[in-house]
């Protein structure tokens, strides 16, 4: 559904979304260091934890935002955050996804916060992802075909070729007037439609290899927990180690 029009549409998703994301909030407990999460899932997780706060079930917390969205909207509720520099590890992080496949790798990046999101995920003891029913499937890019890519600007085009030359079809992503979207880095991102993905380590690695790509949306061997919410109800699933 194009962007515009999602104030005219509700999300009919949106209760499956605050579902499993106060139910991954219970993972919580007073002292701990967390990594918020950015996009329409994550952001029940902060207004979650900022309810907790204000009625005293929750103490002593300390948050770290991944995106100016989040950010903002920790401060509006009072959450305390650590610094930019992420100065601790932090116990648990929770996020959404685009995807994700049976065995906890995920997709992201629709929301173009990608880079950070991974920052927080490498820094934390457990990621929980938090998703509705339609972000699971059995390989990535079976239902969220594109893997998107944070670039310089400087030189942009030759990482397309690149990632061209992998297989992909590569579009830069712009806003309504055109402009290129802009990442809270001030990077730009592709999105690279590779379609399913039969190897994404090996993927991995060929893009982490290539100067001017500062991230991809592979988050792999990251994510501890998932909870997924549905029809049927909320479901939690914890990786094989």
């Amino acid at each position: 559904m194009p962007a515009k029009l999602g104030a005219l549409y509700p999300d009919p998703y949106v209760e499956q979304k605050r579902a499993a994301a106060e139910h991954a909030v219970q993972f919580i407990t007073s002292g701990m260091r967390v990594g918020l999460g950015s996009g329409s899932t994550a952001i029940f997780v902060t207004r979650r934890v900022g309810e907790l706060l204000r009625t005293g079930e929750l103490r002593d917390i300390a948050a770290f935002a991944p995106s100016k969205g989040t950010l903002a909207e920790a401060v509006a509720l009072g959450i305390p955050l650590l610094g930019d520099d992420l100065p601790a590890d932090l116990d648990i992080a929770i996020d959404g996804a685009d995807e994700v496949d049976p065995e906890l790798n995920a997709l992201k990046g629709g929301g173009g916060a990608l880079l950070r999101e991974k920052i927080v995920a490498q820094a934390s003891r457990r990621v929980v992802l938090v998703v509705d029913e339609r972000k699971v499937s059995p390989q990535l890019g079976t239902n969220w075909p594109v893997v998107t890519v944070e670039v310089l600007p400087y030189g942009w085009r030759s990482q397309a070729r690149y990632l061209e030359g992998l297989g992909a079809a590569v579009t830069l992503r712009t806003d309504d007037a055109g402009a290129p979207v802009c990442t809270d880095n001030g990077n730009w991102l592709l999105d690279c439609a590779f379609g399913p993905i039969a190897d994404p380590e090996s993927l991995a690695r060929r893009l982490e290899v290539r100067a001017g790509i500062l991230e991809h949306g592979l988050f792999l061997g990251l994510a501890t927990d998932l909870v997924v919410a549905g029809m049927a109800g909320v479901r939690h699933v914890l990786r094989e180690r």
